[in-house]
């Protein structure tokens, strides 16, 4: 029996689209040879597809559209098999009335094979908001060339339920145990699973598991592609009954693949990525993805010199292409003669686009109207905020009025403790790093400019000659230039601290008890906290923030404004 796994990018809430591409994999399949055809969790819709899933017409709207795949698919392909991710309508009075299914299409009909168990409902998942849970494990049966083999079939999370490895605790209902007793010949895993840090260990770990629990081969499919704020790395892969990989596909990049169950395969020589360069990777793939999914075919980005605009602007540059960059420096009194300098270097290492507008003259006007206007001097953080602004008004008119991208530049250090200006550095339509913290951002980086990213730059068509962000930008101190001689240790703790309390704090949930016993003051906490508390009402006006961790600061931050102190 010949399976081809087809990992597709799709495009969130396109059916007609989407169903085309499958069409099109389909007909590659044809050509393999295949009697089966393997598609991801949702492969019809796209995940997450969120509150689209409510909307009554594209759900009716479904069902005529696999109608028509399934004739064509007959058509062309004959009795080639193709399982497809949909949501599956429940006819009764209750809510939700959905299943998260996966149904067959063969000679020119569709049928459901299996439902959805387990429904997650942490970090972004909110599955229980649109889906039932199925209460049986799903098996099929398919004879070919007169062998019967029997199939288990399980969707993204189903595979989830060792608690030593994933970690968050034993699930009501096992799917790969259930299976046990079933007898199976080999388990499919559909999936739509983002990426996070160290994502690609825990997945491996997981199924290594079920493969040699239930001796049988695995074969995991999963979606490829960014969809707003997640990361789709795909990763699809074959594992044989002893847990170890045959067949490995690409990441970050749709692709496919074809394997017969009774074909011996040797081991994969597995060269393992380096986190840093996966976080490179998704990042690239995130802004390419939102850029094109929302009709984007350029980029701003507002370069000061300092480190998190020119990270910005040279993912953005492996996104979009150089030509497709515009940035511009909007130097004030405060700037400094080296960050003019570091951005007109780093802009000609890109070869990306560079215009220049002061703000003195504005800053000035501004001054000017309050103090004939309302007797008012601006000082102090009042001051600093208006640059920002300003800066933040002239990047969104030209946004506006070139219909570009305009990137946000702010790192999670900075989200997280308010270093940030609404309505002017908080500007934009995505915020590339704000799940990285600043520490991380010196990281990666320095990664960039080592000889360790050679390959990486190569193919992103970034010059491997030079150091691409420059020791002048990774060296110098973060400042703001809001300010005479201002340091972001003025106002803030050294990031090597402030980091790791923050980790504790937002990631790993820790109260003021374990972080004093990883050594930091209660003073130094009970600051943190206080400004994470003081800079919620920012966060919630923030633009949709690129998903690297267990616990960003975007969709899956579900804090309070309104807290008591």
């Amino acid at each position: 029996m010949n399976f081809f796994i087809a990992q597709l990018n799709p495009i969130v809430g396109d059916l007609e689209g989407n169903a085309k591409k499958i069409l099109t994999e389909t007909g590659k399949a044809y050509s393999n040879c295949a009697d089966m055809v393997l598609t991801p969790e949702l492969s019809l819709w796209g995940y997450p597809a969120k509150d689209l899933l409510l909307k009554k017409n594209l759900i009716e709207r479904q069902y005529s559209i696999l109608d028509q795949l399934s004739i064509s698919i007959f058509k062309k392909y004959g009795n080639l098999s193709v399982a497809v991710g949909i949501a599956e309508k429940i006819d009764d009075s209750f809510f939700p009335n959905l299943y998260n299914s996966i149904v067959l299409i063969e000679r020119g009909k569709w049928k459901t094979i299996a439902r959805k168990i387990i429904l997650p409902t942490y970090e972004v998942f909110d599955e229980k908001r649109y889906f039932r849970s199925e209460q049986r494990v799903s098996v099929i049966s398919k004879t070919i060339k007169n062998k019967t083999y029997k199939l288990g079939i399980t969707i993204c999370e189903d595979l989830w339920v060792n608690e030593n490895i994933e970690g968050r605790g034993i699930h009501k209902k096992n799917p790969i145990i259930d299976l046990k007793s079933k007898k199976i010949d080999l388990l499919l895993n559909l999936s739509a699973s983002p990426y996070t840090f160290k994502k690609f260990n825990l997945r491996n770990k997981i199924s290594s598991f079920a493969a040699k629990y239930l001796q049988v081969p695995l074969i995991y499919v999963n979606q490829i592609g960014a969809n707003d704020d997640l990361i789709f790395d795909g990763n699809s892969f074959i594992m044989n009954k002893n847990g170890s990989k045959i067949k490995q596909l690409k990441s970050f990049s749709e692709d496919t693949s074809s394997w017969d169950i009774n074909e011996n395969l040797n081991l994969v020589d597995e060269k393992i990525s380096s986190e840093i360069s996966s976080v490179f990777d998704a990042l690239v793939l995130g802004v390419k993805d939102y850029a094109k999914k929302c009709g984007f075919r350029s980029a701003l980005i507002g370069l000061s010199g300092g480190i998190d605009s020119a990270l910005v602007s040279v993912i953005a540059t492996a996104a979009l292409g150089s030509e497709k960059i515009f940035c511009v420096s909007m130097p004030s009194k405060w700037s400094s003669e080296h960050s003019k300098i570091d951005a007109k270097d780093l802009v000609a290492r890109l070869n990306i686009n560079l215009n220049t507008i002061s703000i003195e003259n504005i800053m000035s006007s501004f001054e000017k109207s309050f103090i004939e206007s309302l007797n008012f001097k601006t000082e102090g953080i009042t001051n600093q905020n208006i640059q920002s602004r300003i800066r933040g008004t002239l990047l969104m008119a030209l946004a506006n009025q070139e219909n570009h991208l305009l990137l946000s530049t702010g790192n999670k250090s900075e989200l997280a403790v308010g270093y940030c200006t609404l309505y002017g550095d908080m500007n934009g339509g995505l915020s590339v790093i704000g799940d990285l913290y600043k520490t991380n951002v010196f990281k990666l980086c320095r990664w960039l400019d080592s000889k360790d990213s050679i390959e990486h730059r190569k193919a992103y068509k970034l010059d491997t000659k030079v150091k691409i962000i420059g020791d002048q930008i990774c060296n110098k101190p973060p400042s703001a230039e809001l300010g005479p001689d201002q340091l972001d240790t003025d106002s803030l703790p050294p990031y090597s601290l402030l980091d790791k309390i923050l980790k504790g704090i937002i990631e790993e949930k820790k109260d003021l008890q374990l972080l004093e016993q990883d050594g930091h003051t209660k003073e130094q906490i009970l600051k943190i906290i206080t400004l994470i508390k003081k800079a919620e009402f920012k966060r919630k006006q923030a633009p949709p923030i690129l998903k690297l961790s267990s616990q960003s600061l975007g969709s899956d931050w579900r804090v309070p404004i309104a807290i008591s102190n």
